[in-house]
């Protein structure tokens, strides 16, 4: 089921001019997560460019599903930084060759989430239940039986790791940017405890039907902040005490006024059984992973990305150095950086 909503144009960076996409809602019923519980509707949101192409036999040959980050939403990739970079003519996904599909997550932007309504008894999913929904969405309300490109940031970059084992002749490619194709442990799995202690710990979250603002959503969003952290970048941000005081302020005020503390709670939560690297015997499709080297998440000297890669055919690991136009984490939405070796890898790909 799609209700289709809008269709946008808007000039960006650069003078070219890109549609800012078709907004809808698909309804996945009868959906069942993989603790056991279930729902009878669940609502996935989603922008998609373009149009798709099917060859003679039915196949989808020229769909592109990209995939946010945790606490992202889909449009989140239709900034200039990001879709003006790849989306405009002539550019590497150019609408009018390519079918984009940006989908909001399940708990995320316009799908469904616990702050809907259920609150803590929205079921405790995982992001094998993400990939599902956007499994569904793409068959069932898109009609798109395979992808030329699944590609993602962060827990998008997660999740492509979770279509390559999961469904490995669903794609050419893919490209996940910012991850670690292993399970979450160590540091990273440390601030995402501290993130949910800090909600679910507050005296005034009372079992998810708190009322206000909590107290414990600034410690979360700093630890969020901490993630994304990037010392070269924040130094030159913040060069002085009153500008570094200043600048977190404003930060955690900004995330506190727009997040819901259980959507925060099980976004970070969902990633608790990640963990593609027993599968990669699965994985069929060549895939380009990116990371770079002032990623304060997947640090280079845990050296968790490059040998798993290795173990896959036509595969490639790149790791960015560190530099003055890295961000740390959030590289992972520059292609201006990353988009020559993005250029090289779909030219490796077979034409279909």
């Amino acid at each position: 089921m799609r209700l289709l909503r809008s269709l946008l144009l808007v000039t960006i960076a650069g003078g070219s001019v890109v549609a800012q996409g078709r907004e809808a809602d698909f309804i996945a019923r009868d959906f069942r997560f993989t603790t056991g519980e279930t729902l009878p509707e669940v609502r996935i949101h989603y922008t998609t460019l373009g149009t798709p192409r099917r060859d003679a036999a039915g196949v989808t040959r020229n769909a592109v599903m990209i995939l946010h980050g945790t606490g992202g939403t889909g449009r989140g990739f239709l900034s200039a930084n990001f879709g003006g970079q790849l989306f405009g003519p002539g550019q590497l996904l150019d609408t009018a060759r390519y079918f984009i599909v940006l989908p909001d997550n399940l708990g995320h932007g316009g799908s469904s989430k616990p702050s809907d309504g259920l609150r803590a008894r929205f079921p405790k999913y995982t992001y094998d239940d993400m990939v599902q929904a956007q499994h569904r969405l793409l068959t069932e309300g898109l009609g798109v039986n395979h992808l030329r490109l699944v590609m993602g940031t962060s827990m998008g970059c997660m999740h492509s790791w979770v279509w390559l084992h999961t469904h490995p002749d669903f794609m050419d490619g893919s490209v996940p940017l910012a991850c670690a194709p292993g399970p979450i442990v160590g540091r990273n799995r440390m601030i995402r405890a501290l993130i949910i202690e800090s909600l679910r710990g507050d005296p005034e979250y009372r079992g998810g039907d708190y009322t206000g603002r909590l107290r414990g959503m600034v410690a979360a969003q700093g630890y969020l902040w901490l993630m994304g952290s990037a010392p070269l970048l924040n130094h030159r941000q913040a060069p002085t005490r009153q500008a570094a005081d200043s600048m977190i302020a404003a930060t955690v005020e900004r995330g506190a006024a727009r997040t819901d503390a259980n959507d925060m709670i099980w976004y970070f939560d969902a990633s608790r059984d990640y963990d593609p690297s027993p599968h990669l015997g699965r994985v069929r499709a060549p895939v380009l992973a990116i990371n770079s080297a002032d990623d304060f998440v997947n640090p280079p000297e845990l050296d968790n990305v490059g040998p798993l890669v290795a173990r896959l055919k036509d595969s490639r690991f790149v790791l960015i150095p560190t530099s003055e136009r890295t961000r740390g984490h959030g590289t992972h939405s520059l292609p201006a950086i990353w988009g020559g070796s993005m250029r090289e890898f779909l030219l490796s790909l077979p034409e279909r």
